[in-house]
Order: C-alpha cells, then structure tokens, then sequence
C-alpha cells in the first residue's frame, strides 16, 4: 500500500508488480529473445539466446535480483527466462534445463544460488505451459576470482578450470534438448567451460538461454 522502489527504474511508486512498476513491467514484456554471439566467441560456445541487452529496466531488475537482495524478482525474470528457452529450443519438446553453478563465495555474497531460484521458476512456467522439463545440476563450481576483476584473457583462464562434473553425471533421455542457463553473457567463456564439461559427460548443450548479454565496447 506504500510506495517501493521499483526494482526496474529505481523509482518510489505504488502498484509495483513483484517489484516492478507498470512501465517497467511494460519495457521487460516488449523485449523479444533473439541469438547474440560474443565476438570472437569462445570455443565450445553452444548457440546463445539472451532476452535483450544488458541496459535499461533489463539491467537493473537483475542487480536488484542478484545484488540487493530483491529474491522476490526470481519469479519475474524466471518467467522471462522460460520465453528465451521457448525461442531458442524451437517447438515444445523434452528440454533438460542446466543452470551455470554458483562458487561458494557467491552463493553466500548472494543468500543462495540466484541462478537455481530463476531455474526453478523458469522450470515451472515452461511446464505450464506444456513442456516436458527436467532440472540437472551435474556441474560443480571451484572457487575462483570475481569476473568483474578479470579482462577477458583472465576470465577464460579462471573459466577453464572452475567446473567439474559431479559423480554420476550422465546423458540425457534420448529426444531430449539439453539448455545451459546464465543470467548474463558477456564473453562466454563460463558458458563455452560448462558446455565442455558437459559435453564429456553426454550431456551437450544444444543451445545457451540467458536474460542478458552485454554489448562490447570499442575504444576510439
């Protein structure tokens, strides 16, 4: 009943929508998923799918979501990222939904696994929408150094040798679409390090869904 910021805009408005007001919310439903591909793009980088571009409402709802502990926006962007894996998969069908693991330290900056909450939602909105879906996490994440600290030399390094498979990782039922999920694209070298690790384990990525990929700025 009182006004809240609003997770998109930052402004204090009433009738926010799971923390979002009725223009954000606007903005978010205009945005159309469509495949980015970083340049160069890593080896191992299955085909990607981002929601939009890392800007404007997009970006703000997400470090709400992941940096201010605005959880409540997991249900929201989770949505989001069910229409990105419909767009990118193509025709309902069996789909196996892979979140990019959290390390340790970031599980606890963040009060849990972000990604596994957004997981969940996006599993549920697919299901009711029809699809088949199952949720594996059959990648572990070492510790390793923050990627906002790293250039894109160091955040391949750190990447390569972050994910292990868990005992008993195994392939996928036959038929099915295996979808690695991130929030963010910015290099694709954590998303091209987990499809390898997967890929080992019979459990290739036939495609890459995410909310957001960031654009590369060239210097004058």
């Amino acid at each position: 009943m009182l006004p809240a910021e609003c997770a998109g805009c930052r402004d204090r408005r009433s009738g926010l929508r799971h923390g979002v007001c009725p223009d954000c919310v606007t903005a978010l439903r205009a945005l159309r998923p469509g495949p980015v591909r970083p340049t160069p793009a890593p080896p191992g980088l299955p085909p990607c799918h981002a929601l939009g571009a890392y800007g404007g409402p997009l970006r703000e709802t997400l470090l709400a979501y992941k940096d201010h502990g605005r959880h409540a926006l997991a249900r929201p962007l989770g949505a989001l990222l069910a229409e990105v894996v419909a767009a990118a998969v193509g025709p309902v069908r069996p789909v196996v939904l892979v979140p990019v693991p959290d390390t340790p330290q970031a599980a606890r900056a963040r009060y849990g696994d972000h990604l596994g909450r957004l997981t969940r939602h996006c599993a549920r909105r697919l299901r009711a929408a029809g699809w088949p879906v199952q949720v594996r996490r059959p990648v572990r994440a070492a510790s390793r150094p923050d990627s906002v600290t790293l250039d894109s030399a160091g955040r391949a390094a750190a990447a390569s040798a972050a994910f292990r498979a868990r005992p008993g990782a195994g392939p996928a039922a036959r038929g099915s679409s295996v979808v690695l999920l991130d929030d963010i694209v910015t290099t694709g070298v954590t998303l091209a390090a987990v499809s390898r690790v997967l890929t080992v384990h019979g459990l290739s990525p036939s495609v890459a869904a995410v909310l957001a990929a960031t654009e590369k700025r060239h210097q004058r």
